[in-house]
């Protein structure tokens, strides 16, 4: 078992992100193949469209946020999670002009 407590992390930079912090909680070096992050977004961050050859679970922890594909649209709020499969292209945005946090988990085929 590992276990990581609410402030520890290691401080990382997601690309194509904009004012967000994050924290990596766990990373595949430790678990194989999972890597969790913390991510503390400003009202004006979120992040462009891309996509990504890694499976993605975003879970809301605060705010609201919404995630959109070429021909979606999702509004997710405090509980609320979505699943992103690989190669799929997804974009998001903060909502409300409030902060949102996510904890997100990468899951590596």
């Amino acid at each position: 078992m590992i276990s990581v407590k609410d402030a520890q992390g290691t401080p990382y930079d997601a690309a194509k992100h904009s004012g967000v912090y994050g924290l990596q909680k766990f990373t595949e070096s430790a678990t194989k193949r999972t890597t969790v992050c913390y991510s503390y977004f400003q009202p004006d961050g979120g992040a462009e469209m891309s996509s990504s050859p890694k499976e993605r679970v975003y879970h809301v922890v605060r705010g609201s946020i919404t995630v959109s594909g070429p021909d979606e649209k999702h509004v997710l709020n405090e509980g609320d999670c979505i699943y992103i499969a690989p190669g799929e292209q997804r974009q998001m945005t903060i909502n409300n002009g409030k902060p949102a946090e996510v904890l997100v988990f990468i899951v590596t085929p």
